[in-house]
């Protein structure tokens, strides 16, 4: 007998127990469940050839043409499965819990397995976490300009026990238009929201949560409307570090890039910048004077940043002067201050 779980069944099952993902391999890199392993009933290829066939002829003859592109493929489905199950126990889905996961799912009883389903498959999946993302949660923003260390400090509130949620370490992008240099690919937006779903879901929700004050996209991926306008809503501590300390944080983290590369991130904002001092900023590249690349750049990350603060109107923002880029100390600093408020 096959069992059907709900979404939050599967899940929670899926802690031990492995899931398998037998959607084409165009749709799980598009976005899966984290954890899952994709053993497809189709290629891609496959899939579109039964979908013409569906269109152009009949379901039935759509059904024949599967089982004879499936058929010598069961064996092989067979085996991987029973390599990772455990205690015979496996976990399937497709995207509607439909024909794909139910035939898998008869094999694999078939073979002995102890298969369970997801009922509405990974539609249900998805529609069950952005629901989880409008849970009330005690979720505190960590502001400032950039090059204040907000990462790090985020990093160190970690170290020191508190929830942490890294949304651009998540996203392998720092957020600014230098936000891609030295990082893996981004995931797409959907895998985004799976990956801070799964870290979401652990997470006490009658405790603090830390996250790090970002616009609505971070790089090429988006925070989805939940999530964002809880942060929005949520205290905001902006920590205000001199320029002088965040010039020599910037210069640390990307002096170490290729000169070229650097230009093509400052081209990347010479509208913002404007003529004069994007040429300023590659004379002073073409001259290895990073601090003074920094110094420029911060004029125009520092205004944005700013303004964006002024018209906040429903998030309440606590300005916090700090004289020194020290993330440890100020971590410390922040767990003592919000107890205060």
């Amino acid at each position: 007998m096959v069992t059907k779980l709900s979404a939050q069944d599967f899940l929670e099952k899926g802690k031990t127990i492995p899931i398998i993902d037998v959607r084409t391999p165009a749709e799980f890199e598009q976005g899966h469940i984290p954890g899952a392993i994709n053993i497809p009933i189709f290629t891609n290829e496959e899939r579109a050839q039964v979908g013409t066939k569906y269109k152009r002829s009949s379901k039935d003859a759509a059904v024949l043409l599967g089982l004879e592109l499936v058929g010598p493929k069961l064996a092989v489905f067979v085996r991987r499965a029973k390599k990772i199950a455990v205690e015979g126990e496996i976990l399937i889905h497709c995207w509607r819990g439909g024909m794909r996961s139910g035939s898998m799912a008869w094999l694999f009883e078939t073979a002995g397995l102890k298969p369970s389903l997801l009922v509405g498959g990974y539609k249900a999946y998805r529609h069950h976490i952005r629901e989880s993302f409008e849970k009330p949660t005690h979720l505190v923003v960590i502001g400032g300009y950039t090059g204040s260390g907000k990462t790090e400090v985020l990093h160190q509130l970690s170290n020191l026990g508190q929830q942490v949620l890294d949304l651009e370490g998540v996203a392998n992008h720092k957020g600014s238009a230098f936000g891609a240099l030295g990082q893996a690919d981004q995931p797409t937006t959907e895998q985004f929201e799976n990956d801070l779903a799964k870290i979401w879901s652990e997470f006490d929700h009658t405790k603090p949560i830390w996250t790090e004050d970002e616009s609505h996209s971070v790089g090429s991926v988006w925070i989805n409307d939940a999530l964002f306008n809880q942060m929005r809503k949520a205290p905001l501590l902006a920590i205000i570090i001199p320029k002088s300390e965040r010039i020599k944080r910037l210069v640390k983290e990307y002096a170490c890039f290729d000169i070229d590369l650097l230009k093509q991130m400052v081209k990347k904002i010479e509208k913002r910048l404007g003529g004069l001092r994007v040429k300023r900023a590659l004379e002073s590249l073409d001259l290895e004077d990073f601090a003074t690349v920094a110094d420029i750049t911060l004029d125009y990350y520092d205004k944005a940043y700013g303004h964006g603060l002024d018209t906040r109107k429903t998030q309440k923002v606590y300005r916090l002067e700090i004289e020194k880029d020290e993330p440890e100390a100020n971590a410390k600093f922040l767990i003592d201050y919000l107890k205060t408020i």
